[in-house]
Protein backbone atom coordinates (compact mmCIF):
# COMPACT_ATOMS: atom_id res chain seq x y z
CA UNK A 1 0.00 0.00 0.00
CA UNK A 2 1.38 3.41 -0.94
CA UNK A 3 2.77 4.91 2.44
CA UNK A 4 0.97 8.35 2.10
CA UNK A 5 -2.21 6.46 2.01
CA UNK A 6 -1.27 4.81 4.97
CA UNK A 7 -0.32 8.45 6.32
CA UNK A 8 -3.65 9.58 5.70
CA UNK A 9 -5.62 6.50 7.04
CA UNK A 10 -3.89 6.83 10.30
CA UNK A 11 -4.39 10.53 10.56
CA UNK A 12 -8.31 10.33 10.00
CA UNK A 13 -8.68 7.45 12.73
CA UNK A 14 -6.46 9.99 14.81
CA UNK A 15 -8.47 12.50 14.43
CA UNK A 16 -11.83 10.37 15.24
CA UNK A 17 -9.92 9.30 18.37
CA UNK A 18 -9.41 13.21 19.57
CA UNK A 19 -12.99 14.30 18.12
CA UNK A 20 -14.51 11.29 20.17
CA UNK A 21 -12.41 11.91 23.45
CA UNK A 22 -12.51 16.02 23.53
CA UNK A 23 -16.11 16.48 22.32
CA UNK A 24 -18.34 17.83 24.95
CA UNK A 25 -22.21 17.07 24.46
CA UNK A 26 -24.29 20.23 25.05
CA UNK A 27 -26.92 19.46 27.35
CA UNK A 28 -29.66 21.69 28.39
CA UNK A 29 -30.60 21.95 32.01
CA UNK A 30 -34.88 21.71 31.34
CA UNK A 31 -35.31 22.99 35.31
CA UNK A 32 -33.52 25.77 34.60
CA UNK A 33 -34.63 26.58 31.00
CA UNK A 34 -38.51 26.47 32.75
CA UNK A 35 -37.62 28.94 35.12
CA UNK A 36 -36.15 31.02 33.08
CA UNK A 37 -39.69 30.86 31.35
CA UNK A 38 -41.82 31.19 34.33
CA UNK A 39 -39.88 34.39 35.75
CA UNK A 40 -39.48 36.19 32.56
CA UNK A 41 -43.35 36.92 32.19
CA UNK A 42 -43.86 40.13 34.55
CA UNK A 43 -46.74 40.63 36.44
CA UNK A 44 -48.81 43.06 35.13
CA UNK A 45 -50.34 45.30 38.01
CA UNK A 46 -54.56 44.83 38.69
CA UNK A 47 -55.19 48.14 39.09
CA UNK A 48 -54.15 51.19 38.57
CA UNK A 49 -53.54 53.84 41.94
CA UNK A 50 -53.44 56.84 40.38
CA UNK A 51 -57.30 56.70 39.02
CA UNK A 52 -58.61 55.72 42.51
CA UNK A 53 -59.80 58.78 43.85
CA UNK A 54 -58.89 58.95 47.08
CA UNK A 55 -55.37 59.23 46.61
CA UNK A 56 -56.06 62.00 44.28
CA UNK A 57 -55.92 64.54 47.12
CA UNK A 58 -52.71 66.38 48.93
CA UNK A 59 -52.37 64.18 52.01
CA UNK A 60 -50.52 66.61 54.95
CA UNK A 61 -49.15 63.57 56.68
CA UNK A 62 -48.16 60.22 56.02
CA UNK A 63 -50.65 58.86 58.04
CA UNK A 64 -53.14 60.05 55.71
CA UNK A 65 -51.44 57.93 52.80
CA UNK A 66 -51.77 55.04 55.48
CA UNK A 67 -55.77 55.59 55.78
CA UNK A 68 -56.22 55.83 52.16
CA UNK A 69 -54.69 52.72 51.97
CA UNK A 70 -56.43 50.56 54.72
CA UNK A 71 -59.68 51.84 53.34
CA UNK A 72 -59.85 49.39 50.44
CA UNK A 73 -57.46 46.91 51.50
CA UNK A 74 -58.95 46.79 54.80
CA UNK A 75 -57.22 43.61 57.01
CA UNK A 76 -53.64 44.47 55.26
CA UNK A 77 -52.43 46.37 58.20
CA UNK A 78 -53.11 44.03 60.47
CA UNK A 79 -51.02 41.35 58.90
CA UNK A 80 -48.70 44.02 58.77
CA UNK A 81 -48.42 44.82 62.53
CA UNK A 82 -47.81 40.79 63.13
CA UNK A 83 -44.90 40.75 61.25
CA UNK A 84 -41.36 40.68 62.32
CA UNK A 85 -40.60 44.18 60.20
CA UNK A 86 -43.29 45.71 62.19
CA UNK A 87 -42.45 44.46 65.73
CA UNK A 88 -38.76 44.50 65.38
CA UNK A 89 -38.68 40.77 67.07
CA UNK A 90 -39.63 37.24 66.73
CA UNK A 91 -40.92 35.00 69.56
CA UNK A 92 -40.17 31.59 68.71
CA UNK A 93 -38.26 28.47 70.99
CA UNK A 94 -34.82 28.87 71.41
CA UNK A 95 -32.44 26.67 72.21
CA UNK A 96 -31.06 26.90 75.80
CA UNK A 97 -33.98 30.18 76.30
CA UNK A 98 -37.13 28.25 75.78
CA UNK A 99 -39.97 30.43 74.20
CA UNK A 100 -37.96 33.97 73.93
CA UNK A 101 -38.49 37.25 71.87
CA UNK A 102 -35.40 37.78 69.19
CA UNK A 103 -34.86 41.01 67.52
CA UNK A 104 -34.06 44.48 66.98
CA UNK A 105 -35.28 45.31 70.47
CA UNK A 106 -33.32 43.57 72.02
CA UNK A 107 -29.94 42.13 70.25
CA UNK A 108 -26.80 43.40 69.99
CA UNK A 109 -24.52 43.63 67.24
CA UNK A 110 -20.89 45.18 66.58
CA UNK A 111 -22.04 47.59 64.13
CA UNK A 112 -23.74 50.20 65.68
CA UNK A 113 -24.87 48.40 68.48
CA UNK A 114 -28.23 48.75 69.14
CA UNK A 115 -31.49 50.38 68.06
CA UNK A 116 -32.43 50.88 71.95
CA UNK A 117 -32.10 54.73 73.28
CA UNK A 118 -31.38 55.38 69.47
CA UNK A 119 -34.60 54.36 68.21
CA UNK A 120 -35.26 58.46 66.40
CA UNK A 121 -32.25 57.64 64.15
CA UNK A 122 -32.19 53.63 63.57
CA UNK A 123 -36.35 53.93 62.85
CA UNK A 124 -34.66 55.21 59.28
CA UNK A 125 -35.12 51.46 58.55
CA UNK A 126 -38.74 50.76 60.41
CA UNK A 127 -41.78 50.78 58.32
CA UNK A 128 -43.97 52.91 60.87
CA UNK A 129 -43.95 56.19 61.37
CA UNK A 130 -43.26 58.40 65.02
CA UNK A 131 -40.63 56.00 66.64
CA UNK A 132 -39.04 58.22 68.24
CA UNK A 133 -38.28 56.33 71.58
CA UNK A 134 -39.03 52.91 73.51
CA UNK A 135 -43.07 54.12 73.64
CA UNK A 136 -43.50 53.62 70.51
CA UNK A 137 -47.20 52.29 69.96
CA UNK A 138 -46.82 48.93 67.84
CA UNK A 139 -50.62 48.68 68.04
CA UNK A 140 -51.57 52.07 65.82
CA UNK A 141 -52.53 51.10 62.27
CA UNK A 142 -51.91 55.14 61.25
CA UNK A 143 -48.21 54.51 62.27
CA UNK A 144 -47.90 51.59 59.49
CA UNK A 145 -45.70 53.10 56.63
CA UNK A 146 -47.22 51.66 53.21
CA UNK A 147 -45.21 53.39 51.05
CA UNK A 148 -41.39 52.05 52.02
CA UNK A 149 -42.28 48.99 50.55
CA UNK A 150 -44.72 49.34 48.00
CA UNK A 151 -43.59 53.20 46.22
CA UNK A 152 -42.93 52.53 42.55
CA UNK A 153 -42.00 55.87 41.56
CA UNK A 154 -38.87 55.40 43.18
CA UNK A 155 -38.97 58.75 44.50
CA UNK A 156 -40.05 58.13 48.39
CA UNK A 157 -37.11 58.28 50.97
CA UNK A 158 -37.32 57.82 54.64
CA UNK A 159 -35.61 61.29 56.71
CA UNK A 160 -32.65 61.04 58.45
CA UNK A 161 -33.22 61.33 62.16
CA UNK A 162 -36.65 61.59 61.47
CA UNK A 163 -38.38 58.90 63.70
CA UNK A 164 -39.80 56.62 60.52
CA UNK A 165 -41.40 60.19 58.64
CA UNK A 166 -40.35 60.42 55.19
CA UNK A 167 -37.74 63.24 54.11
CA UNK A 168 -39.98 66.61 53.99
CA UNK A 169 -39.51 66.50 50.07
CA UNK A 170 -41.57 63.35 48.95
CA UNK A 171 -44.33 64.19 46.95
CA UNK A 172 -47.25 62.21 49.46
CA UNK A 173 -49.90 62.32 46.81
CA UNK A 174 -47.50 60.99 43.49
CA UNK A 175 -46.20 58.27 45.79
CA UNK A 176 -49.57 56.98 46.96
CA UNK A 177 -50.65 56.91 43.43
CA UNK A 178 -47.51 55.11 41.75
CA UNK A 179 -47.93 52.24 44.16
CA UNK A 180 -47.32 48.69 43.30
CA UNK A 181 -44.91 45.20 43.95
CA UNK A 182 -41.84 45.65 45.76
CA UNK A 183 -38.74 46.21 43.94
CA UNK A 184 -34.98 45.99 44.61
CA UNK A 185 -35.60 50.13 45.49
CA UNK A 186 -37.61 49.49 48.40
CA UNK A 187 -36.26 46.60 49.73
CA UNK A 188 -32.83 47.88 49.42
CA UNK A 189 -33.32 50.83 50.88
CA UNK A 190 -32.54 49.29 54.20
CA UNK A 191 -31.12 46.04 53.54
CA UNK A 192 -28.44 47.37 51.12
CA UNK A 193 -27.46 50.38 53.90
CA UNK A 194 -27.78 48.74 56.63
CA UNK A 195 -25.00 49.83 59.97
CA UNK A 196 -25.11 53.10 57.93
CA UNK A 197 -24.26 53.14 54.52
CA UNK A 198 -23.93 51.04 51.15
CA UNK A 199 -22.31 47.75 51.46
CA UNK A 200 -21.53 48.36 55.44
CA UNK A 201 -22.81 45.29 57.17
CA UNK A 202 -23.97 42.17 54.27
CA UNK A 203 -21.06 42.40 51.77
CA UNK A 204 -23.56 40.42 49.77
CA UNK A 205 -26.20 42.92 49.25
CA UNK A 206 -25.88 46.39 47.99
CA UNK A 207 -26.48 48.96 45.51
CA UNK A 208 -24.77 48.07 42.33
CA UNK A 209 -27.62 44.74 42.94
CA UNK A 210 -30.12 47.79 41.61
CA UNK A 211 -28.17 47.92 37.96
CA UNK A 212 -25.29 45.03 38.26
CA UNK A 213 -24.46 42.50 35.28
CA UNK A 214 -24.70 38.85 36.00
CA UNK A 215 -20.56 38.92 36.92
CA UNK A 216 -22.23 40.37 39.93
CA UNK A 217 -25.52 38.43 40.35
CA UNK A 218 -27.18 35.98 37.91
CA UNK A 219 -30.91 36.47 39.71
CA UNK A 220 -30.91 40.39 39.60
CA UNK A 221 -28.79 41.17 36.89
CA UNK A 222 -30.47 43.22 34.37
CA UNK A 223 -28.98 41.65 31.36
CA UNK A 224 -30.21 38.28 32.65
CA UNK A 225 -33.07 37.23 34.46
CA UNK A 226 -33.69 40.70 36.27
CA UNK A 227 -35.52 39.17 39.46
CA UNK A 228 -36.79 41.03 42.20
CA UNK A 229 -36.40 40.57 45.75
CA UNK A 230 -39.64 38.91 46.39
CA UNK A 231 -39.03 36.49 43.04
CA UNK A 232 -37.43 33.92 46.42
CA UNK A 233 -38.55 36.08 49.05
CA UNK A 234 -42.08 35.24 48.95
CA UNK A 235 -44.75 36.31 50.93
CA UNK A 236 -48.42 35.43 52.38
CA UNK A 237 -50.41 37.59 54.30
CA UNK A 238 -46.50 39.94 54.55
CA UNK A 239 -45.08 37.22 56.50
CA UNK A 240 -42.49 37.19 54.17
CA UNK A 241 -40.07 34.21 53.98
CA UNK A 242 -36.25 34.63 54.77
CA UNK A 243 -34.41 35.62 57.62
CA UNK A 244 -31.35 37.65 58.76
CA UNK A 245 -29.45 35.23 61.46
CA UNK A 246 -28.20 38.37 62.78
CA UNK A 247 -31.51 39.15 64.34
CA UNK A 248 -33.37 35.64 63.76
CA UNK A 249 -32.80 32.10 65.85
CA UNK A 250 -35.02 29.34 64.52
CA UNK A 251 -34.97 27.40 61.11
CA UNK A 252 -37.69 28.37 60.31
CA UNK A 253 -39.63 30.79 57.18
CA UNK A 254 -36.12 30.16 55.14
CA UNK A 255 -35.95 31.19 51.58
CA UNK A 256 -33.50 28.28 50.03
CA UNK A 257 -31.92 28.01 46.63
CA UNK A 258 -33.49 24.69 46.61
CA UNK A 259 -37.13 26.15 46.77
CA UNK A 260 -37.17 26.80 43.06
CA UNK A 261 -33.78 24.46 41.69
CA UNK A 262 -34.70 21.72 43.82
CA UNK A 263 -31.77 19.40 45.33
CA UNK A 264 -30.63 17.53 41.89
CA UNK A 265 -29.69 20.91 39.75
CA UNK A 266 -26.85 19.33 38.08
CA UNK A 267 -26.61 16.38 35.37
CA UNK A 268 -23.53 15.00 37.36
CA UNK A 269 -25.14 13.24 40.26
CA UNK A 270 -21.66 13.71 42.04
CA UNK A 271 -22.24 17.27 42.40
CA UNK A 272 -25.95 16.67 43.65
CA UNK A 273 -24.30 14.04 46.09
CA UNK A 274 -22.47 17.13 47.63
CA UNK A 275 -25.34 19.07 48.04
CA UNK A 276 -26.73 16.69 51.17
CA UNK A 277 -23.58 18.36 53.14
CA UNK A 278 -22.38 21.60 50.88
CA UNK A 279 -24.93 24.31 50.65
CA UNK A 280 -25.51 25.67 46.87
CA UNK A 281 -23.89 28.91 48.39
CA UNK A 282 -20.46 27.57 49.00
CA UNK A 283 -19.85 27.07 45.11
CA UNK A 284 -21.42 29.78 43.40
CA UNK A 285 -20.54 32.55 45.66
CA UNK A 286 -16.59 32.41 45.15
CA UNK A 287 -16.68 36.02 46.17
CA UNK A 288 -18.72 38.62 47.36
CA UNK A 289 -18.64 42.49 48.02
CA UNK A 290 -17.57 42.50 44.31
CA UNK A 291 -18.54 45.93 43.13
CA UNK A 292 -18.42 47.89 46.23
CA UNK A 293 -16.26 47.19 49.48
CA UNK A 294 -17.28 46.17 52.42
CA UNK A 295 -16.94 46.82 56.00
CA UNK A 296 -15.12 44.30 57.38
CA UNK A 297 -13.80 45.18 61.22
CA UNK A 298 -15.19 48.20 63.55
CA UNK A 299 -13.09 49.26 66.55
CA UNK A 300 -15.14 51.80 68.77
CA UNK A 301 -11.98 51.42 71.47
CA UNK A 302 -10.75 53.93 69.11
CA UNK A 303 -13.42 56.51 69.15
CA UNK A 304 -12.92 60.08 70.07
CA UNK A 305 -9.70 61.09 69.20
CA UNK A 306 -9.88 65.10 67.97
CA UNK A 307 -7.98 66.92 65.35
CA UNK A 308 -7.44 70.71 66.39
CA UNK A 309 -10.24 70.43 69.27
CA UNK A 310 -12.65 69.43 66.38
CA UNK A 311 -14.23 65.67 65.61
CA UNK A 312 -12.51 64.69 62.10
CA UNK A 313 -12.73 61.70 59.95
CA UNK A 314 -10.61 60.36 56.86
CA UNK A 315 -10.78 57.73 53.95
CA UNK A 316 -9.37 55.21 52.52
CA UNK A 317 -7.98 55.39 48.97
CA UNK A 318 -11.09 53.90 47.69
CA UNK A 319 -13.53 56.35 49.44
CA UNK A 320 -14.88 55.11 52.54
CA UNK A 321 -13.91 56.29 55.30
CA UNK A 322 -11.31 54.46 57.40
CA UNK A 323 -11.76 56.70 61.13
CA UNK A 324 -14.52 58.65 62.71
CA UNK A 325 -14.29 60.34 65.87
CA UNK A 326 -17.61 59.22 66.71
CA UNK A 327 -17.51 55.64 65.50
CA UNK A 328 -13.44 54.78 65.78
CA UNK A 329 -11.67 52.86 63.38
CA UNK A 330 -12.76 50.59 60.11
CA UNK A 331 -11.73 48.16 57.52
CA UNK A 332 -13.09 47.77 54.48
CA UNK A 333 -12.25 44.83 51.66
CA UNK A 334 -13.48 44.03 48.17
CA UNK A 335 -13.70 40.79 46.48
CA UNK A 336 -13.36 38.84 49.16
CA UNK A 337 -13.47 35.55 49.78
CA UNK A 338 -15.93 34.05 52.42
CA UNK A 339 -15.07 32.18 55.56
CA UNK A 340 -17.15 28.78 55.75
CA UNK A 341 -18.79 27.31 58.59
CA UNK A 342 -21.07 24.28 59.53
CA UNK A 343 -24.96 25.60 59.53
CA UNK A 344 -27.82 23.70 60.78
CA UNK A 345 -30.07 26.91 60.33
CA UNK A 346 -30.40 27.79 63.58
CA UNK A 347 -28.33 30.54 65.48
CA UNK A 348 -27.88 31.89 69.00
CA UNK A 349 -28.05 35.26 70.24
CA UNK A 350 -26.01 37.70 72.86
CA UNK A 351 -29.07 39.75 74.64
CA UNK A 352 -29.49 42.44 76.59
CA UNK A 353 -28.17 41.74 80.09
CA UNK A 354 -26.43 38.01 79.40
CA UNK A 355 -23.27 37.30 81.06
CA UNK A 356 -19.77 37.68 78.37
CA UNK A 357 -18.25 34.34 78.57
CA UNK A 358 -15.49 33.73 75.87
CA UNK A 359 -13.36 36.67 74.50
CA UNK A 360 -13.31 37.43 71.50
CA UNK A 361 -17.60 37.18 72.39
CA UNK A 362 -19.32 35.69 69.44
CA UNK A 363 -22.60 37.78 69.03
CA UNK A 364 -24.55 35.06 67.05
CA UNK A 365 -22.89 32.04 67.10
CA UNK A 366 -24.39 29.88 63.97
CA UNK A 367 -25.25 26.30 65.08
CA UNK A 368 -23.84 23.21 63.48
CA UNK A 369 -21.15 20.64 62.76
CA UNK A 370 -20.71 17.71 59.83
CA UNK A 371 -21.93 15.26 62.19
CA UNK A 372 -25.37 16.50 63.54
CA UNK A 373 -26.69 15.37 60.32
CA UNK A 374 -28.64 18.57 59.23
CA UNK A 375 -25.84 20.67 58.90
CA UNK A 376 -24.06 21.94 55.42
CA UNK A 377 -21.02 24.14 54.84
CA UNK A 378 -22.31 27.86 53.75
CA UNK A 379 -20.09 30.84 52.86
CA UNK A 380 -20.20 33.55 55.63
CA UNK A 381 -18.63 36.90 56.04
CA UNK A 382 -16.76 37.35 59.58
CA UNK A 383 -17.30 41.03 60.97
CA UNK A 384 -14.67 41.67 63.94
CA UNK A 385 -14.38 44.43 66.42
CA UNK A 386 -14.82 45.80 69.57
CA UNK A 387 -17.17 47.41 71.83
CA UNK A 388 -17.90 49.10 75.22
CA UNK A 389 -18.60 46.75 78.00
CA UNK A 390 -19.40 46.93 82.00
CA UNK A 391 -16.17 45.26 83.76
CA UNK A 392 -18.18 44.75 86.89
CA UNK A 393 -21.21 43.00 85.65
CA UNK A 394 -19.57 41.38 82.67
CA UNK A 395 -21.87 42.43 80.23
CA UNK A 396 -22.00 44.23 77.05
CA UNK A 397 -23.26 47.48 77.14
CA UNK A 398 -26.17 49.19 75.21
CA UNK A 399 -24.60 52.94 75.01
CA UNK A 400 -27.30 56.04 73.69
CA UNK A 401 -25.13 57.35 70.89
CA UNK A 402 -27.71 59.32 68.90
CA UNK A 403 -29.18 62.90 70.33
CA UNK A 404 -30.02 66.03 68.27
CA UNK A 405 -28.65 67.93 71.04
CA UNK A 406 -25.17 68.47 72.57
CA UNK A 407 -25.80 67.77 76.29
CA UNK A 408 -27.99 64.74 76.54
CA UNK A 409 -25.57 62.29 76.96
CA UNK A 410 -25.41 60.82 73.34
CA UNK A 411 -21.89 59.74 72.20
CA UNK A 412 -22.15 61.27 69.17
CA UNK A 413 -22.49 64.60 70.49
CA UNK A 414 -20.91 64.60 74.02
CA UNK A 415 -18.16 61.86 73.31
CA UNK A 416 -18.53 61.08 76.99
CA UNK A 417 -18.31 57.14 77.06
CA UNK A 418 -18.98 57.21 80.81
CA UNK A 419 -22.27 59.03 80.30
CA UNK A 420 -23.73 57.38 77.14
CA UNK A 421 -23.35 54.32 78.72
CA UNK A 422 -24.88 55.16 81.91
CA UNK A 423 -27.65 56.62 80.10
CA UNK A 424 -28.56 53.93 77.51
CA UNK A 425 -28.63 51.22 80.18
CA UNK A 426 -30.79 53.48 82.36
CA UNK A 427 -33.21 53.33 79.36
CA UNK A 428 -33.21 50.08 78.66
CA UNK A 429 -33.31 49.08 82.54
CA UNK A 430 -30.70 47.02 83.27
CA UNK A 431 -27.85 48.41 85.49
CA UNK A 432 -24.66 49.78 84.97
CA UNK A 433 -21.60 49.93 87.36
CA UNK A 434 -19.91 53.01 86.13
CA UNK A 435 -16.55 50.90 84.76
CA UNK A 436 -16.27 50.09 81.06
CA UNK A 437 -13.97 48.56 78.92
CA UNK A 438 -13.64 47.36 75.59
CA UNK A 439 -14.35 43.62 74.16
CA UNK A 440 -13.25 41.97 70.73
CA UNK A 441 -16.32 40.68 69.42
CA UNK A 442 -17.48 38.80 65.84
CA UNK A 443 -20.53 38.41 64.39
CA UNK A 444 -21.49 36.20 61.42
CA UNK A 445 -23.44 36.97 58.35
CA UNK A 446 -24.27 34.27 56.14
CA UNK A 447 -23.58 35.06 52.22
CA UNK A 448 -26.46 34.54 50.02
CA UNK A 449 -26.65 36.89 47.47
CA UNK A 450 -24.09 37.54 44.64
CA UNK A 451 -24.53 33.94 42.55
CA UNK A 452 -22.07 34.04 39.85
CA UNK A 453 -22.32 32.29 36.53
CA UNK A 454 -21.64 28.59 36.73
CA UNK A 455 -18.60 28.93 34.53
CA UNK A 456 -16.89 31.18 37.58
CA UNK A 457 -18.23 28.69 40.26
CA UNK A 458 -15.62 27.39 42.85
CA UNK A 459 -13.36 24.75 41.43
CA UNK A 460 -13.09 21.05 42.72
CA UNK A 461 -9.51 21.92 43.36
CA UNK A 462 -10.12 24.93 45.76
CA UNK A 463 -11.35 22.71 47.97
CA UNK A 464 -9.72 19.72 47.91
CA UNK A 465 -6.56 20.68 48.42
CA UNK A 466 -3.63 20.58 51.16
CA UNK A 467 -2.75 23.63 50.45
CA UNK A 468 -2.74 25.72 53.90
CA UNK A 469 -4.86 28.77 51.53
CA UNK A 470 -7.49 25.90 50.14
CA UNK A 471 -11.43 27.05 50.63
CA UNK A 472 -11.93 24.95 53.81
CA UNK A 473 -8.72 24.23 55.17
CA UNK A 474 -10.59 25.90 58.40
CA UNK A 475 -13.30 23.38 58.98
CA UNK A 476 -11.85 20.68 61.22
CA UNK A 477 -13.70 17.60 62.30
CA UNK A 478 -14.29 15.76 59.44
CA UNK A 479 -12.81 13.57 55.89
CA UNK A 480 -11.87 15.77 52.94
CA UNK A 481 -10.68 13.98 50.04
CA UNK A 482 -7.87 15.69 48.86
CA UNK A 483 -6.89 17.62 51.42
CA UNK A 484 -6.63 15.28 54.67
CA UNK A 485 -4.22 12.11 55.08
CA UNK A 486 -4.99 9.24 56.92
CA UNK A 487 -2.43 6.41 56.76
CA UNK A 488 -4.03 3.16 56.70
CA UNK A 489 -6.54 4.31 54.31
CA UNK A 490 -3.85 6.10 51.82
CA UNK A 491 -1.95 2.82 51.74
CA UNK A 492 -4.76 0.54 50.95
CA UNK A 493 -5.48 2.98 48.49
CA UNK A 494 -1.96 2.95 47.51
CA UNK A 495 -1.92 -1.17 46.78
CA UNK A 496 -5.58 -0.97 45.58
CA UNK A 497 -4.67 1.21 43.16
CA UNK A 498 -1.17 -0.24 41.52
CA UNK A 499 -2.62 -3.89 42.62
CA UNK A 500 -5.13 -3.21 40.03
CA UNK A 501 -2.57 -1.75 37.33
CA UNK A 502 -0.10 -4.69 38.11
CA UNK A 503 -3.28 -7.42 37.92
CA UNK A 504 -3.79 -5.44 34.45
CA UNK A 505 -0.14 -5.81 33.06
CA UNK A 506 -0.24 -9.29 33.98
CA UNK A 507 -3.27 -10.32 32.34
CA UNK A 508 -2.47 -8.57 29.48
CA UNK A 509 1.55 -10.28 29.27
CA UNK A 510 -0.21 -13.65 30.10
CA UNK A 511 -2.81 -12.88 26.53
CA UNK A 512 0.11 -11.75 24.89
CA UNK A 513 2.63 -14.71 25.37
CA UNK A 514 -0.41 -17.28 25.11
CA UNK A 515 -1.22 -15.45 21.94
CA UNK A 516 2.60 -16.14 20.38
CA UNK A 517 2.88 -19.82 22.17
CA UNK A 518 -0.77 -20.78 19.77
CA UNK A 519 0.56 -18.74 16.97
CA UNK A 520 4.00 -21.27 17.16
CA UNK A 521 1.95 -23.98 17.90
CA UNK A 522 -0.39 -22.95 14.84
CA UNK A 523 3.13 -22.77 12.26
CA UNK A 524 4.51 -26.07 14.01
CA UNK A 525 1.17 -27.98 12.81
CA UNK A 526 1.24 -25.98 9.01
CA UNK A 527 4.65 -27.06 8.61
CA UNK A 528 3.96 -30.71 9.80
CA UNK A 529 0.91 -30.52 7.48
CA UNK A 530 2.64 -29.40 5.08
CA UNK A 531 5.72 -32.59 5.15
CA UNK A 532 3.41 -35.17 5.45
Amino acid sequence: MNRSVIIVIGGVIVALILTNALHKEVYYNLKLEKLKQEYAIKPVPSADHSKFEILQQEFKTPQDVTEACISCHTERHKEIMASAHWNWERVSYVEGRGIAAAGKRNVINNFCIGAQSNEQSCAKCHIGYGMTNDHFDFNNARNVDCMVCHDNSDEYLKGTSMAGFPDRSVNLAKVAQSVGQPTRHNCGSCHFNGGGGNNVKHGDLEQALLAGSRDVDVHMAVNGINLECTACHTAENHQILGKMYSVSSTNTQRATCEQCHTNTPHFDPILNRHNAKVSCQACHIPEYAKVNATKMAWKWSEAGKLKDGQPYQTEDETGNHDYMTIKGSFKWEKNVKPDYVWFNGTAGHYLLGDKITSEPLVINPLNGSHDDGVSKIIPVKIHRGDQIYDRVHKTLIQPKLWSDTKGDSAYWMDLDWDKAAAAGMKIIGLPYSGEYGFIETEMYWPVNHMVSPKEQAVSCAECHTRSADGRLAGLTGFYLPGRDYNKPLDIFGFLLFFGSLAAVVIHAAVRIIVSIKNKQYETKIIDYDTDN
